[in-house]
Order: C-alpha cells, then sequence, then structure tokens
C-alpha cells in the first residue's frame, strides 16, 4: 500500500474492491489495510496496555445525579498504566431488574469541556447526543479522551498531546484513544445492565473517527454514527492535520509521509476495517474542517459498494447535508433511527 499525494484525483482514488473476486479475497486485502494501519498507531510501552477483552472493569463512582429521565454517574477507572480516565455513565430510569438494556459509547468532538459536551444539559446545541440517547433507553459511556476535560495535562493546555508523546515515543495520540476506548466497551460489557450483544459507539468530529477507529479494531461495537468524522487525503487543503502539529498530533509518522509527497493508505481504506459492522456516515456540504465533500463522497460511495459485498442490506447509510461542521437535528434523527435499528430494535 501506500500512494503519491500529488496523484491523487477523484478519478485515481483507490478501489476497496480492486482485483478483488471473492470475500476471501476481501478478508486477505483487509488484513493488508489492517497492518499497515496498526503500525501508524504505533506500539504502546508494552502489549499490557491493549485492554482484553471480557476483562471486568472495575469503577468509583465519585457522585450521582438524577435527571428527570435518568440518572448521571461521575465515575473515574484506572487503566493499566495507572491512567485514570473520567466518564459520565447515564442509565435511563425505570430500569428493570434482570432486564438488559442496548449501550452507546458517546464520544465527544474537540472541546475544551470534553465528556459534558454530550452528556449534560450544558453541553452545546447539537452536540448532546449522549443525552439525546439515554432518553431513548440507551445506557449511554461518556468518557473524556486525553487532553480534553478533566483529562488535560498537567501545566499542559487543552488538546496538548506533547505529554503524551514524551512518555509515549513509539505510540501516538490515536493508539491511546483506542486504548482507552477499549477499556471503555470492556467496562459496558462488564455492567449487568448492558447487553454485550448491543453496544454501538457514536461521535461528531474527533468522536466521530473514533467510533470507526473503534468500530474497525473490535467486533463488539455492533452499530456505528459518525458525524462530520470523515475525510480523505485526496483534496484535502491540510494533510498535515493528521500528522505532527503544535497541538494534538494523530499519527506523527503521517507527517514523514507528507515531506516524501506519499500517504500510507487513503481514509475510506481504513473505514473499511469496519465492515460489515452497520455503519452510519453523516458529511456537511459546507463544513470548513472537512472541506473536500467531492473526495469524501466518492470514499463513501466506494466504501457503499463494498458493504453491498460483505455486509448484510441496509447497513451502510451516507448522507451529505446542507450543512457546516455540525450534526443537526435532521441527521441526529437519522442517525438514531439508525443505531434504533441495530441495537434496540434487536432485543433477543
Amino acid at each position: 500500500m501506500g500512494y503519491k499525494l500529488s496523484e491523487r484525483t477523484l478519478a485515481t482514488i483507490p478501489k476497496l474492491l480492486a482485483g478483488v473476486d471473492s470475500s476471501a479475497a476481501w478478508q486477505a486485502k483487509r488484513e493488508k489495510i489492517r497492518e499497515v494501519w496498526k503500525r501508524l498507531v504505533g506500539m504502546p510501552p508494552s502489549q499490557d496496555f491493549w485492554p482484553e477483552p471480557g476483562r471486568h472493569v472495575a469503577f468509583e463512582v465519585m457522585s450521582e445525579r438524577t435527571e428527570k429521565d435518568h440518572r448521571r454517574l461521575d465515575i473515574r477507572y484506572c487503566t493499566k498504566d495507572g491512567d485514570i480516565i473520567t466518564a459520565y455513565l447515564l442509565l435511563p430510569s425505570g430500569m428493570e431488574p434482570g432486564r438488559q438494556y442496548p449501550a452507546v459509547l458517546a464520544m465527544h468532538p474537540t472541546t475544551d469541556c470534553g465528556r459534558a459536551d454530550v452528556a449534560t444539559p450544558q453541553g452545546r446545541e447539537n452536540r448532546r447526543y449522549g443525552l439525546e440517547l439515554v432518553s431513548r433507553g440507551y445506557v449511554v459511556l461518556a468518557p473524556d479522551s486525553i487532553s480534553f476535560g478533566d483529562r488535560v495535562y498537567e501545566g499542559a493546555e487543552p488538546f496538548q498531546t506533547a505529554p503524551f508523546y514524551e512518555l509515549n515515543p513509539q505510540w501516538t495520540a490515536v493508539g491511546k484513544m483506542l486504548a482507552d476506548h477499549l477499556l471503555a466497551l470492556n467496562l459496558l460489557c462488564s455492567l449487568p445492565e448492558v447487553d454485550p450483544q448491543r453496544i454501538g459507539a457514536i461521535g461528531h468530529s474527533l468522536g466521530g473517527y473514533n467510533a470507526w477507529f473503534l468500530a474497525g479494531w473490535d467486533r463488539r461495537i455492533r452499530a456505528v454514527v459518525s458525524s462530520c468524522g470523515f475525510s480523505m487525503f485526496t483534496a484535502d487543503p491540510e494533510p498535515n492535520r493528521w500528522g505532527q502539529r503544535e497541538w494534538f498530533s494523530h499519527l506523527p509518522e503521517v507527517t514523514h509521509y507528507l515531506r516524501e509527497d506519499q500517504i500510507p493508505f487513503e481514509w475510506h481504506e481504513v473505514a473499511a476495517l469496519a465492515a460489515p459492522t452497520p455503519l452510519f456516515m453523516w458529511s456537511g456540504l459546507k463544513d470548513r474542517i472537512f472541506p473536500n465533500w467531492q473526495a469524501i463522497a466518492e470514499g463513501m460511495s466506494d466504501l457503499e459498494e463494498l458493504y453491498g459485498q460483505e455486509a448484510a442490506a441496509g447497513s451502510f447509510e451516507f448522507w451529505l447535508g446542507p450543512a457546516g461542521h455540525d450534526f443537526p437535528p435532521r441527521a441526529r434523527e437519522l442517525a438514531y433511527s439508525f443505531l434504533d435499528r441495530w441495537l434496540a430494535n434487536n432485543e433477543k
């Protein structure tokens, strides 16, 4: 894999099914994409940093608040390296003893308040998807990511990942967020109120791409919603948004590729790792963060073709609408209906 960036146009976006004539052939290609992706994500200080699926996660309740249709628990839990993850756990009111409910991991966008943006009434307009989903009967876990909310590094400003790289020069912020979200997934699976076969992920912007990153890494995620969380290197006016920066650096090695006019993959190839998990993608035509909507649409069209071959009918939706970098009401309505179809309506 790997491409020359200056040669990327709408007509030369690599096709996922090029040279693929069977499901076995796609799985072989998928594994090659996954290996490139894993290498870019980097290596944690030890393999123990990757949470083991199914391992119970204990947490401490710091405070509890009763809202009109749910309880909000402010919780803390530890990673294997002693890092403290802060999160809100939202539990619907009137939960029946012994019954298991669908759950969603709600990943926040780039905002200094982190989890509060999606899980409290103080969150911004069109960002309170955690609150809206708990009102629909979902158990919701909304953790802070590194450098956001209560996890800003001591002595640093929000969104600054330099302290993380000082401690983990061979790893990446993307890898750390993945590990933290895998641990959050373990926590949800540990809850007696949660059906481990009906867990989804949702996010906007930073949270949006973290959602499909996680789905491509762990099949326990059964449905994904990503709002304004997808771009392509092709036609991106700022491709180094993914590389080494002075603030939040996702995958520093991307910068080395770009200096050589190279990219290690196209982003729809990484998104394809999530298939056949049901996937909902929303993008805005007026998105100033990810403005290359024509390339985004081409990548999504190719991904739809893959889903048509490898996944259940209706398991992929891409919506492109007249909005900016936002998650407007109509898009959320479509997204929640998608989650209901694959999670809430599949109770055994």
